[in-house]
């Protein structure tokens, strides 16, 4: 029985893209591979080089057109790993590819929702410059900022969050589900930097 030179290809080019070789992603693109080709979870060669922060990987696959949208199996894209990663070096390599900004994740969150949650400062700092937005509320009822008091701790680096966001345009009056916005989340929690923050008009 002789083996898919095409499906050969595949493997070579998703185990190339999870280890970080750029000339073997390249040789398994030339011998046939489809640049969309999925492993076990669904995932396309540029989501794995996305969660695996292999920056040079997925240069070459976008420069071959690679899709920065492609869903896999827990509703992720190559996009919204960035949100969860933080890297602004992936960030920068996918905005070429015009990514879908508005696709939501298994939780209904936007990149600079998990990306707040888990103070991606730097990341959030350049996505919120995109056009992202900033106040999207997720399947929790959470925006980002909701999502970076609630889940945060309350240090400089989560007031710093709050910050970036505020100046960008968050709405500090979204409630939760429960009708609690993020200064009364502050506030019963005892952030006090975050709480100043919340209180000050940004007009």
């Amino acid at each position: 029985m002789t083996s898919d030179p095409t499906a050969d290809a595949s493997t070579r080019l998703l185990a190339a893209a999870a280890s970080g070789d750029v000339t073997a992603v390249a040789r398994a693109l030339d011998d046939g591979a489809p640049i969309e080709a999925r492993d076990h979870k669904d995932r396309t060669a540029l989501l794995v080089a996305a969660t695996f922060d292999h920056v040079d990987v997925a240069r070459l696959l976008v420069e071959r057109g690679a899709d920065p949208n492609a869903l896999d199996d827990r509703h992720d894209t190559p996009w919204l790993v960035t949100g969860v990663t933080g890297s602004v070096a992936m960030l920068e390599v996918l905005l070429p590819a015009n990514p879908d900004m508005t696709i939501r994740n298994r939780y209904g969150g936007v990149s600079i929702i998990p990306a707040s949650e888990r103070c991606h400062v730097d990341y959030v700092r350049r996505v919120a410059t995109t056009g992202i937005d900033v106040n999207h509320v997720n399947d929790l009822t959470w925006t980002a900022l909701l999502e970076a008091v609630i889940l945060g701790d309350g240090s400089a680096v989560y007031a710093e969050i709050v910050s970036i966001l505020l100046a960008a345009g968050a709405d500090p009056s979204i409630p939760d589900k429960d009708g609690v916005t993020a200064l009364e989340h502050a506030r019963a929690s005892g952030y006090d930097d975050i709480v100043r923050l919340l209180s000050t008009p940004t007009h």
